[in-house]
């Protein structure tokens, strides 16, 4: 029997073709689940930072509450320029009225322009 030389025949053909599609379906099947655990693995790992890391955020925003709540409130802001002089002239009249005393009188306003 002779053997034919050169290219193969049809059935050849469709053999080689069904090989290689075969093996590309396994290998990108293959990849896809080995990206897929690497995906798996990298949440899990996010998952459990994220729990490890959940107390320490709590607890360090107790900290910083109970920091605020110790520190007492600020002092209220002095006068604004319009409001400095409204307090001025105000003292002034009550000075004039004679409802404050000279001492009375100074220590406020020292208070106020201090």
């Amino acid at each position: 029997m002779r053997r034919r030389m050169g290219r193969p025949g049809l059935a050849g053909t469709m053999a080689r073709t069904a090989v290689i599609a075969g093996t590309a379906t396994a290998v990108s099947g293959s990849v896809r689940n080995r990206q897929e655990a690497s995906a798996q693995q990298a949440a899990d790992a996010h998952a459990d930072q994220q729990q490890q890391a959940a107390p320490q955020q709590q607890a360090a925003a107790e900290q910083a509450a109970q920091a605020a709540a110790a520190q007492p409130p600020p002092p209220p802001p002095a006068p604004a320029g319009d409001d400095l002089i409204a307090s001025l002239e105000r003292l002034g009249t009550l000075h004039s009225q004679g409802v404050l005393t000279d001492e009375e009188f100074g220590a406020a306003k020292a208070k106020l322009l201090g």
